[in-house]
């Protein structure tokens, strides 16, 4: 059973979600028939590289929050990524694009290592404050989960997996992802933002059993979204 998450390597909830879903998989007796397949989604696609101010600088900037207003609301945040054994931290993280994050988890998912590059990106940006859009960077990143940098640093001169990373924020508008993380568990069921640890609980059980069943249409597995950052920015 296929489960594909739309995810942005900036966005907090997605790492948290990630988290709570690999703890729930842990538990199932069918974890070892699941394949994870990470969609590229962009919070802020206009968004520039800035190496010269802080996420909370620009976090304050662009919110209109004062400093004070920042730090409680990432203290917050990195609470709740403490809660599932992450470690954030906003002081170091680098205001980045994206979209060169997502071509290169697209190579690394052409070696079936999407999760592996998946996961060192997240811990890159939010624990190590590793700017996700330098080339050097990417290289170094992909070289460590086992990429060959020749073809990551072919790749990232070139215009290569442009056209699948916009592949999957169309499909994201087209099935109505409005914030992420957004899980879609066999094409049948949809579970928005970092839910409790049940909803992820009965709502793989729930897909595994129907995995053999024509799908349906995509069924919002909770009333309301979870944690989640929207498109308007706010996480």
């Amino acid at each position: 059973m296929k489960i594909e998450i739309w995810s942005d390597v900036v966005c907090p909830f997605c790492y948290i979600g990630k988290r709570k879903l690999e703890r729930s998989l842990a538990k199932m007796p069918f974890k070892g028939q699941i394949e994870i397949e990470w969609k590229s989604f962009q919070l802020n696609p206009d968004q520039k590289t800035n190496t010269e101010i802080s996420t909370l600088e620009h976090l304050a900037q662009s919110k209109g929050w004062s400093m004070e207003q920042t730090r409680e609301i990432t203290a917050n945040v990195t609470q709740m990524a403490s809660e599932q054994g992450l470690s954030f931290d906003f002081d170091r993280a680098v205001v980045a694009n994206t979209f060169n994050a997502h071509r290169l988890i697209h190579l690394a998912k052409t070696f079936s290592k999407g999760d592996e590059m998946k996961e060192r990106l997240l811990v890159a940006y939010f624990s190590q404050g590793e700017n996700v859009d330098d080339p050097d960077t990417l290289i170094k990143l992909g070289e460590e989960i086992g990429l060959d940098p020749e073809k990551i640093k072919s790749m990232l001169e070139s215009n290569k997996f442009a056209n699948e990373v916009e592949q999957d924020i169309y499909e994201s508008r087209q099935i109505g992802v409005r914030g992420v993380p957004f899980f879609v568990l066999d094409r049948k069921y949809g579970i928005s933002g970092a839910q409790p640890d049940q909803v992820f609980d009965d709502s793989l059980t729930k897909a595994w059993e129907e995995y053999k069943k024509s799908n349906p249409d995509l069924e919002i597995l909770a009333q309301d979204s979870g944690d989640s950052c929207d498109l308007e920015g706010n996480c």
